[in-house]
Formats: structure tokens, sequence, C-alpha cells
């Protein structure tokens, strides 16, 4: 654990994207990453207060209708809510709410798998994401986990589903490759009432054709203009992947937050001169970018980066984005 001295330790902080896992390839030596973990990680010296668990394809259940299937992970979602809630694990509310996964082609079947989704998670859920990404290099594309076919935001099929949502109250988590933001644009303009959460700096990409001469500044210009969409929010992080070109995965030691602020903060700091501190909430993406550093370190660097902010835009960064979006207490 790093010695770094905690920045603002009572700076309230709610964790919108987690994920937690019994054993899965993005976690170190494929341990697991449960409420036990997670909750030394939530008490390491930050004052989290809640956390948003999104759906990472878990504990589906094994039998029953297909499209019913996700309802196991909105079960486990509840269960670690009930034991986190028994102060045994900390003060932090963990999973108070929940993406979870639905089949948005499959409108005909859409209210009954929201309706087992919501009874799964105890009243917990709070939106739907599905994958978007896709790129035209399949050495991009992820090789376990699904990605989506061409041209899927115009299909009209899925955005009668993302109608249903926004009827039901429910929100979008939107995860795309940064390229694919002029198409989420055009999505977020056909569905005014929908709200849309684009996930990790909206999905940066940063190896193969990515890693030349200015694709920061392609990437900043999609970015800048997705935000003329007010019912787009930002989530800001997940940007410790392989994909994302900064090498993280393959060091052996964690990264300190000086580096981490020199390398994250032009992506962290232009999104928000975009987006504006109450459209976006800082993200942990935990366990996934654990690849990068520790969880205490995480934070000190989304603090350090916002450090000269008012009070009150750290507050919406940190909590008030994310508690607004997710309806949370």
């Amino acid at each position: 654990m790093t010695s770094e001295t905690i920045l603002e330790p009572d700076l309230e902080i709610v964790d919108p994207h987690h994920h937690l896992y019994p054993a899965y390839h993005w976690v170190p030596d494929g341990k697991p990453y449960l409420l036990q973990e997670f909750a030394r990680d939530l008490t390491s010296g930050h004052r989290v207060v809640s956390t948003v668990y999104v759906e990472c394809s878990q504990l589906f259940r094994r039998t029953g209708p297909e499209h019913l299937r996700g309802n196991g992970e909105a079960e486990f979602a509840a269960v670690t809510a009930r034991l986190a809630e028994t102060g045994h694990f900390g003060p932090a509310r963990v999973c108070e709410g929940f993406v979870g996964a639905a089949d948005l082609l499959r409108p005909d079947l859409l209210d009954e798998l929201l309706d087992g989704l919501e009874a799964a998670s105890d009243g917990r859920l709070r939106g739907i994401r599905y994958p978007m990404n896709r790129d035209p290099d399949p050495g991009i594309n992820p090789s376990k986990r699904p990605y989506a076919a061409p041209g899927i935001m115009a299909d009209e099929t899925f955005r009668k589903s993302l109608r249903r949502l926004t009827d039901r109250g429910l929100i979008f988590d939107a995860w795309q490759y940064f390229p694919q933001l002029t198409e989420l644009g055009a999505l977020a303009a056909a569905l005014p009432d929908t709200t849309f959460v684009a996930n990790h700096c909206g999905g940066l990409l940063g190896t193969r054709a990515y890693a030349e001469p200015g694709n920061f500044a392609r990437w900043k210009a999609e970015v800048v203009d997705l935000a003329r969409h007010p019912n787009v929010m930002m989530k800001l992080g997940g940007l410790a992947n392989d994909r994302t070109g900064f090498g993280f995965a393959a060091r052996k030691e964690d990264a300190g937050q000086d580096e981490l602020v020199a390398t994250w903060g032009p992506y962290i700091e232009t999104c928000i001169e975009a987006f504006g501190p109450t459209r976006c909430m800082f993200e942990s993406n935990f366990p996934v970018d654990m690849c990068a550093t520790n969880y205490r370190t995480l934070w000190n660097t989304f603090k350090q980066i916002v450090a000269a902010f008012s009070a009150d835009e750290k507050a919406a960064l940190f909590a008030g984005t994310a508690r607004r979006v997710y309806r949370l207490s």
C-alpha cells in the first residue's frame, strides 16, 4: 500500500462505476474481488459513502430463460449490498445503485427483463449498460467480452428499447470507443429525454493506429462535440486498460499519483472543461484499473488533478453528479 498522504480526507466520494468478480482475468492472478476485497479499498483512507455496481457479466444464472439469466448478477449485487448494510465492512453503502445488463435488441422481452432486474436487485436498478463498442480494427475489439454489430446506435429496434428505459426512469450507461462518439451524439439528439452516461472518458483508445501523433486532438474534438448534448454525462476514469496505450498493465509496480496526474490529467481536464462539473463524475472502474495503481492513490490522483477547483465543483465531481444521475440517497 502506498504511503502517500490522503488528500482532502473529508471530501465525500460516490464511486459510480465498479465491478465485483468471484474470479476474472482482469484481476491479478485471477483472484476474487468481492465485498471483502472492495471493503479494504473503500476504507483505505478516502471518505467513500456510496457505490454503484455496473454489470460485468458475473454470476449469470445457468438455467432458465436466456433473457432472464442476468437476474443472477442483480441478485449478486443485492446480496453484496445487504452484507455491507450490516456495517461489518465499513460505512459505505456498497452497491446502493445497480446498472444491469439487458438485450436491447429484444424490446418485446424488455419489460419482463427489467421487472426481473428490479426485483432481483431489491429495487437498486438505476440503469442498463449494453456494449456498443466496436472498431474496424479487430485487434482493438475485446476477446473476452461482447462487442457490438456495426451501426447499432442508429438501429430503430435499439432506440425503441432506449425509449422504454426512459419511460421507466432508467438511464443508459454508454460504453463505446471514442471514434464512435459522433454516433452517440446523434443518438442523444434523437432521444433528448434519455440520460446517457458515457463511460471511461468517452472510450479512449491509444494503441495500434490510435498510437499515432494527433490522437489526443482527435479524441478531444469528439469529446467536445459530444458535450453539446445536455442529456449526456461523462464518467472520468477507466484510463488504465491496455487499450488506452499507457502501458500500466505491463508494469510490476503501481504508478504513483504524480505520474498519473501527468498522464491522465489532460484527458480528465478536457472532459471537465467540455461538460462542466455538474455533468461529470469520477469513477474508480475497480478492480479493472488496479492494473495501474491502488484505490487510495487513484482517488488522490483525481483530487490532485482538480485541486484548484472550488468546493462546490469538487462536491459535484466526486459525489453530487453521481447522486443525482443514479438517484442515490
